[in-house]
């Protein structure tokens, strides 16, 4: 399974959570209804913000109130698996590994239907209870990706970078060989790795972000908030990169907010001559990025659209301005 498929799992449609609403009358004493029904917002709130290590003491008391619930037992383990592979100290992400077996255990244990149970019990080092049905052997990123999920980074690491080998335009070798180096605290190599995925798409947010995380961690915030602004530009609708720099806003204390631009413009008399007259030192940086958009349109109006449409006496706006 996929480093990116366990992520996703986290992040599974939230009507499973729901289900503890029907099955309230099973909590244990030292747990008030109000507790549980705060835990159930809080944690549907978190995860629908991506903020996975906020959501996991919510979900946990989730799962001891209600111990019954396969649904929400996968959830829980979804959410540890997420955790084991950001939080930096190795002994607590091989716990956190464990624990999230011991949920994909019962969660099978307790009837659950999910297609992807069996794998991730396999992936985490217990034993499925359904063998696979074919015996196809493992590329070196499986590999990698398995031993990842485990998180032995020092044996995911060669097997990544042997995957990156095999294909130097592989982005999640590179950005996994990246986060394996983090995992050990080798820093400036997981730098050079990062670049690589940058290098390979330098479209995709991801290796931006993931870098900039590290980065808040070592309490780096000019370095990650550059990061997370090119994550923004390069994905500016996803919702990951909306995050990324709202939380390092969060974590610094800054406010988010639109800048001021003044977008100059020139007018015209009913000649068709220019009226607006512009003081270039009164141009603000982003006043200035804008000018040369209004001196292009001034040109169309000027003599280009004369050229362009010679039967067409009034000058209009058109697609090719």
């Amino acid at each position: 399974m996929s480093k990116s498929r366990l992520y996703s799992l986290a992040v599974r449609p939230l009507f499973c959570i729901a289900l503890v609403f029907s099955v309230l009358v099973t909590l244990s004493s030292a747990q008030t209804e109000d507790e549980i029904k705060e835990a159930l917002v809080r944690s549907v709130t978190l995860l629908d913000q991506g903020k996975y290590l906020e959501a996991e003491p919510y979900l946990a008391k989730l799962v001891k109130a209600v111990p019954d619930s396969a649904e929400l037992r996968v959830m829980y383990g979804s959410v540890l698996v997420v955790k084991s592979k950001q939080i930096s100290n190795n002994d607590e992400a091989k716990k956190a590994a464990a624990l999230a077996l011991e949920q994909f255990q019962a969660a099978k244990r307790l009837g659950s239907t999910d297609p992807n149970i069996d794998e991730m019990i396999a992936v985490l080092g217990g034993t499925p209870t359904t063998k696979p049905t074919t015996d196809i052997p493992k590329s070196s990123f499986d590999q990698a990706e398995i031993k990842f999920a485990q998180s032995k980074y020092d044996e995911a690491l060669p097997l990544y970078k042997k995957a990156l080998e095999d294909d130097p335009k592989n982005y999640l070798a590179a950005l996994y060989s990246a986060d394996c180096l983090m995992q050990l605290q080798d820093y400036e190599n997981a730098e050079k790795y990062y670049q690589k995925a940058i290098e390979i798409d330098p479209d995709r947010e991801t290796a931006y972000r993931y870098s900039a995380t590290y980065l808040m961690k070592q309490k780096k915030y000019d370095q990650a908030r550059d990061r997370y602004i090119e994550a923004y530009i390069a994905e500016p609708y996803g919702g990951m990169s909306t995050r990324g720099i709202t939380q390092w806003a969060e974590v610094t204390g800054a406010r988010l907010s639109h800048p001021k631009v003044d977008i100059p413009e020139f007018k015209y008399d009913s000649n068709g001559k220019p009226t607006t007259v512009m003081n270039e030192n009164s141009l603000t940086e982003g006043s200035k990025a804008w000018l040369a958009y209004s001196l292009s349109r001034d040109s169309w109006h000027k003599e280009k659209f004369a050229k362009t449409f010679p039967k067409e006496t009034k000058y209009r706006h058109t697609l090719q301005e």
